[in-house]
């Protein structure tokens, strides 16, 4: 059965869809320092869930082209993602790089067992739909005032999440414990990043703190392992279409939470890509398996 660890995955896009509010409860953090301390937290919390089986350190030894995945992955999509938004208007930015969930949906065809039904691309045209929807809303003229550098990264941004998302699939044997070395490489690296790049910024108040610290739980942290067990033991095309919800669930929070107005706009969005994600996972939802 999938329908479990496909779940487990979706809970992390639950997660990521309070990233846009927990960014701007944090401060004027700069990005690299902000992504050294969510990903120390995040590796913490994976040492501590070994704490009570020390054996499971041994999930840490894996080979070299292992370790070169999750570098590309963690570090690789934070990476291109800050830099497009240095480089180019947010809103264009954010669309190219919320490319990824199709980009999975389709590129999913191409592994061993996995078959692309039309109810996958149409949800997944359909979600796309949605999500350009949410992120082109108060957008002025379509694309511009960007650079090529800035879109470029953003390109570069949707195919390295979803290139992570489908060859950790063929990894589906490695144990999701060796995500917790993952994050504490992107922490150093961030860390090497950020004193070369940056100047450091704390928190100046308590709730810039909590923001960060809940950034570093969840949607830099436990995500990151539910992402891992649902896209190596779930639907990853379901999974890929269900990630659509990420952007509508974060644009409803920021409404809910007074950083956005709420309007035609968003009702048709949330029609769109609920109805593509229902679509997507139609078999699921009958209690069939999709191969």
């Amino acid at each position: 059965m999938r329908n479990l660890p496909t779940l487990i995955g979706f809970s992390a896009v639950l997660m990521w869809s309070a990233l846009a509010l927990l960014t701007a409860a944090s401060g004027a953090m700069p990005p690299f320092q902000l992504s050294a301390i969510c990903f120390a937290i995040a590796s913490l919390i994976g040492f501590a869930m070994m704490l009570g089986r020390p054996a499971r350190l041994g999930a840490l030894r894996q080979p070299l082209k292992v370790w070169a995945l999750g570098i590309f992955g963690l570090f690789g999509y934070h990476f291109f993602y800050f830099t497009a938004l240095r480089n180019a208007p947010a809103v264009e930015a954010g669309l190219i790089a919320y490319l990824w969930p199709l980009l999975i949906v389709v590129g999913s065809a191409l592994l061993p067992g996995e078959r692309l039904s039309w109810r996958h691309i149409v949800g997944a045209l359909m979600g796309l739909a949605g999500t350009a929807l949410i992120l082109m809303r108060g957008a002025e003229g379509g694309f511009g005032g960007g650079s090529l550098v800035g879109y470029g990264a953003a390109i570069l941004c949707a195919l390295t999440w979803s290139g992570y998302s489908l060859m950790s699939r063929r990894f589906g044997e490695t144990p999701t414990d060796v995500i917790t070395g993952f994050c504490l490489l992107a922490a150093l690296l961030s860390v090497v990043c950020h004193m070369m790049l940056e100047t450091t910024v704390w928190p100046e108040t308590a709730r810039q703190w909590l923001a960060v610290i809940g950034l570093g739980l969840g949607p830099v942290g436990i995500s990151f392992f539910a992402w891992d067990h649902g896209v190596k033991k779930g639907d990853i095309q379901v999974l890929g279409v269900a990630s659509y919800a990420a952007p509508l669930l974060s644009t409803l929070i920021l409404i809910v939470f007074g950083y956005g107005k709420a309007s035609i706009t968003i009702a048709l969005a949330c029609l769109l890509i609920t109805g593509g994600a229902f679509l997507a996972a139609y078999d699921m939802l009958r209690g069939r398996q999709t191969f």
